[in-house]
């Protein structure tokens, strides 16, 4: 969920950045895994050279460009999330986008679809 390895978990666990249950397994309360992330975040937060209003930034790397006649499709991976832009193709040319690119993904939506797992529910 936080896209680094169990070592890095672990790693956490040990130096009590991050509590863990009495229970065997041990279990990490979601409380405080949901705390870890945002705190992890905001420590590697982007510093952009203009202020927005999207709050949702991906860096990442350019690993795909099509451009087919107006329109142009950039797939960005950043960490374990794959992000996909329509754009026009002048947009594209203009922003010099290959593969290997370092960009970074701004998004701002007026919807927001949350999923849990369906075992959440009881």
């Amino acid at each position: 969920m936080l896209g680094v390895s169990d070592d890095t978990v672990r790693r956490w666990i040990d130096s009590g950045a991050l509590p863990v249950t009495g229970d065997s397994p041990a279990r990490i309360p979601g409380d405080a895994l949901a705390a870890h992330a945002v705190t992890s975040a905001d420590a590697h937060a982007d510093s952009p050279d203009r202020l927005s209003s999207a709050r949702n930034r991906f860096t990442g790397l350019v690993t795909r460009v099509q451009i087919d006649g107006v329109m142009a499709q950039v797939d960005i991976q950043a960490g374990p999330h794959r992000v996909v832009s329509l754009m026009s193709a002048e947009a594209a040319r203009e922003l010099d986008l290959q593969p290997g690119s370092l960009a970074v993904a701004s998004i701002k939506a007026t919807t927001v679809v949350v999923e849990t797992p369906k075992e959440n529910h009881s």
